[in-house]
């Protein structure tokens, strides 16, 4: 569990610096200059996540049960993931739905982590799905009072909502159907 936590700390905490000190992050990014910024950013985010897939998967090893959800949650996690893939595609394709959502992402990881908190009652979930929709929530927060930084998108369009949307749910079904038992041993459907 303590390889789980040091890895949420870490990927999460560098995903937190400007939520929680923009002034220093913008003084970093100066002093180093961009690319060591970013690569120092990127291979502190890159351990951090190897660090929560190993401290998950020891974790699932010896689990601790917290409570046991009813199967109904199951397929209200399932509901809850459908918009999961297409906001994350909304991120890079500027549309409407971006327009109106403003931080697809944010409201993409929302989803995934509440679902999951939904359907799963082990120690080891908590941590992960309660960290991450623990730091959407305060990321989304904080951007109300600081300066926002350009993501590199795509032009924005009018057939972007369509790529997101058709391009997300093609992802969503394979996740369903063949990648999360590949991927994690878990078959959601």
């Amino acid at each position: 569990m303590t390889t789980l936590i040091v890895g949420l700390v870490l990927f999460l905490g560098v995903h937190s610096l400007s939520i929680v000190n923009e002034p220093l992050r913008n003084r970093l990014h100066a002093s180093l200059g961009e690319a060591a910024f970013k690569g120092l950013y990127g291979l502190a985010s890159l351990v951090g996540l190897v660090l929560i897939v190993w401290g998950y998967g020891a974790a699932r090893m010896d689990p601790t049960v917290i409570y046991t959800p009813p199967g109904w949650l199951r397929h209200l996690a399932m509901l809850l993931l459908v918009p999961v893939f297409p906001l994350l595609f909304a991120t890079y394709f500027p549309g409407k739905i971006k327009a109106k959502l403003g931080h697809p992402m944010l409201v993409a990881v929302k989803l995934w982590a509440l679902a999951h908190l939904l359907a799963n009652g082990m120690l080891h979930d908590l941590l992960l799905f309660g960290s991450f929709l623990a730091w959407a929530v305060a990321d989304r927060i904080s951007m109300k009072r600081r300066t926002q930084r350009p993501i590199p998108t795509l032009p924005a369009r009018k057939a972007n909502d369509a790529i997101a949307v058709v391009g997300g749910l093609v992802v969503y079904v394979v996740m369903v159907f063949w990648a999360h038992q590949w991927l994690f041993g878990v078959a959601p459907a």
